[in-house]
């Protein structure tokens, strides 16, 4: 299915060169450039490139494909497993959901089967099979995993998912096959829900357990009339694909570049060697422009805000969404500049207050309400003062992460909360209420954690000497090949749909699309093997301080799998052989008929996957911990038919048995071991009795 899937993104590939060579030949003299029909330009944009387009094929593909298909158990790689699986990967490569496309999530979900309420706020992406209900009212933030379904060993589960009028689930919670929220109910940020939730009861954790009431102190108002609303919506969709036109503009910055080298030829096809001359100048320019449009956007949508609560629908609340979604945006286009020397200076520029020697990966947050302290850790995709909605009201407040201070892997301090001085918050936690100085923190909602400090050479760790800065930065300057890689990728596509539209016709450029788009996943797949093995090599256990050449080889090659192999491979293969035998090349050992969605196996040499194993969506096989800036590394394993459920952590010297399963957002703590058969979930997990039948929804 691999070459008829990818001709979707190829199809989009080729309006690019349509346009593209349409104007090279009004304007430029580029007699032999192929040429077709504004009006095809125009309808294969309609189709393939604008957001109505691409959401209109994969509702017409979800609505064929997953007719009649109902809430149950099914065989994994089963006939209906495999139909969904083809419905989300065509709403991927179709490019469905994206920040133009944003305002028109509620008609989409509405268009794929599901029942929308009025005056809903839906932040995350409803699920292909039109399962969901959401009622009047009710708030569903950022990275709300709705899909309905899961990988359970050989089974796949679906259900539907409701959410009660008035209610509102929290940032990063996952929502399972049957899980239904009552009316006024909330679902605090980073829980799973399993079953039903009560109305107007506070549920917190994994599995998400009662907590007391929901809060009712949201500011009460009027709601908006039918005329503004429209008004709002006009104006919300206006703005937005304004912001979607970042990465195009600097797209058009780099094509300029290429012009400057091939101007005086007749087509591209004859300027080839002055187009590959072109890359390195040319992928400066793309991450350049990329830079200065988010910088500059970044700064223009945060004036004006301070602490409050805000209408979702008004310009304060746009502001405060854009501002998450552009900055969700910049930590793909410009991976290279996070995790680096350079990532505190690119926060404070963006507006946040940010301490000496700060070491920060790919944080998401919003900046004029984000300090952080001198010396602290934020580990990869950590969240810091996320916006909070309730109704129809978006609340932003400071957070803050003390001096020296961890925030781990996928950890989320929230609006008005503080990480205190030399504390921790690990993996896939939330950062307490309160808190005093030097306590550690683990779990969704928190408990206290008792952890014994590192010794180290403070001068590998946060005092290093000038050498080892010059040596980290040269390092980190070799970050730029695999900017040069991806562009380059982009420009011998170009030239391939190039040539086969000059010799074949742009029909037949059509119809091999998907074959040109494969083979430069592998082009873009084996970049990153051959920068492993290189720069890397074979990676055993032990122990590295942040302040050593293995951290910044190791991370050149994190680059070239996040900046090439990610979008033009990883992502696209999700479930699929080829990311099998990908992971396997990068080291890992995986079994015949494993079944895996995720491609975050850092240090994967040292991960094993065991027979008919399965690793659902959003999963982290971490091999390796940063505490006190030293690098801890060892293996993790699954036994044959072991299940990680979505979105869970495994940490270093973990192992699941035979055909043990870990639920859903759950935390699989260091060392620790799964027995065989059994069923574990939590955060940290504890025994579980596995899932339930599908509650019934709540009126």
């Amino acid at each position: 299915m691999g070459i008829p899937l990818h001709i979707l993104a190829g199809m989009r590939w080729l309006t690019y060169l349509m346009a593209a060579n349409n104007v090279l030949f009004a304007f430029a003299g580029f007699t032999a450039a192929p040429t077709v029909s504004w009006w095809w330009v125009a309808a294969s944009w309609l189709v393939f490139v604008s957001p109505p387009g691409r959401m209109a094929i994969s509702v017409a593909a979800a609505r064929i494909l997953l007719r009649n298909v109902r809430p149950g158990n099914y065989p994994r790689a089963g006939k209906v497993h495999l139909r969904l699986w083809l419905a989300e990967q065509i709403q991927d490569l179709a490019g469905a959901i994206s920040l133009a496309s944003a305002p028109w999530v509620p008609y989409y979900a509405r268009a794929l089967g599901a029942k929308i309420g009025r005056n809903i706020h839906l932040h995350s992406l409803p699920p292909v099979t039109g399962f969901l209900t959401l009622g009047r009212g009710c708030n569903i933030e950022p990275e709300v995993d709705l899909s309905g379904w899961w990988i359970d060993g050989d089974i796949v589960r679906i259900g539907h998912v409701h959410v009660g009028a008035d209610a509102t689930v929290g940032a990063r919670s996952t929502l399972m096959p049957g899980a239904s929220i009552g009316a006024g109910g909330q679902v605090e940020p980073g829980s799973a829900v399993l079953g039903k939730v009560k109305a107007g009861q506070l549920v917190a954790g994994s599995p998400a357990e009662r907590r007391g009431k929901a809060k009712q102190d949201w500011p009460a108002g009027q709601p908006v009339s039918s005329l503004l609303g429209r008004l709002w919506f006009t104006a919300f969709a206006a703005a937005s694909a304004v912001l979607a036109l970042i990465p195009y503009t600097s797209a058009v910055a780099a094509a300029l570049v290429v012009f400057l080298f091939i101007r005086g030829s007749d087509s591209m096809l004859s300027a080839v060697p002055q187009v590959l001359a072109s890359v390195p100048p040319a992928a400066l320019t793309w991450f350049l422009t990329n830079m200065l449009l988010i910088l500059v956007t970044t700064r223009l949508l945060g004036l004006g805000l301070k602490e409050g609560y805000y209408r979702v629908r008004s310009r304060v609340g746009w502001q405060v969404w854009a501002t998450e979604r552009v900055l969700d945006m910049a930590r793909d286009l410009l991976f290279p500049i996070y995790a680096s020397l350079f990532t505190p200076v690119w926060l404070r520029l963006l507006g946040a207050k940010v301490g000496k020697n700060v070491e920060a990966s790919t944080v998401l947050l919003l900046p004029r309400m984000t300090t952080v302290g001198e010396g602290a850790f934020l580990a990869d995709d950590t969240m810091v003062a996320p916006y909070e909605l309730g109704g129809g009201w978006m609340h932003i407040a400071p957070a803050k992460i003390g001096k020296r201070s961890f925030l781990g892997n996928s950890g989320m301090t929230a609006a008005g909360r503080s990480v205190p001085k030399n504390s921790l918050v690990a993996v896939l936690s939330a950062t307490p209420g309160k808190a005093k100085s030097g306590t550690s923190w683990l779990g969704s909602p928190p408990v206290r954690l008792r952890r014994t400090a590192v010794a180290s050479d403070s001068t590998r760790t946060f005092q290093p000497r000038a050498r080892l800065k010059v040596a980290r930065s040269l390092w980190e300057l070799c970050r730029f090949v695999p900017v040069a890689l991806t562009v380059g990728l982009a420009l011998g596509v170009l030239l391939v749909f190039d040539w086969l539209a000059t010799t074949l016709g742009y029909g037949a450029a059509a119809a091999l699309g998907g074959v040109v788009l494969l083979l430069a996943g592998a082009v873009a797949a084996a970049s990153s093997v051959a920068a492993k093995w290189l720069l890397v090599g074979r990676i055993k256990t032990g122990e590295h301080p942040l302040w050593s050449s293995f951290i910044w080889r190791n991370e050149v090659v994190d680059t070239f799998i996040e900046m090439v192999s990610a979008p033009w491979f990883a992502r696209s293969a999700s479930g699929t052989p080829a990311l099998v035998w990908w992971l396997r090349a990068l080291g890992a050992k995986i079994g015949r008929g494993t079944w895996c969605e995720s491609y975050w196996l850092p240090e994967a040499d040292l991960v094993t996957l065991g027979a008919s194993s399965t690793v659902n969506r959003g999963c982290v096989v971490q091999t390796h911990l940063f505490h006190d800036r030293i690098m801890s590394i060892d293996t993790v394993s699954l036994e044959d038919g072991a299940t990680m459920g979505p979105h869970g952590v495994i940490l270093p010297q973990a192992r699941i048995g035979k055909g043990g399963t870990v639920g859903p957002a759950s935390l699989v703590m260091r060392g620790e071991t799964v027995p065989a058969g059994t069923y574990w979930m939590g955060n940290p997990v504890s025994p579980w009795t596995g899932p339930a039948v599908p509650a019934p929804r709540l009126k």
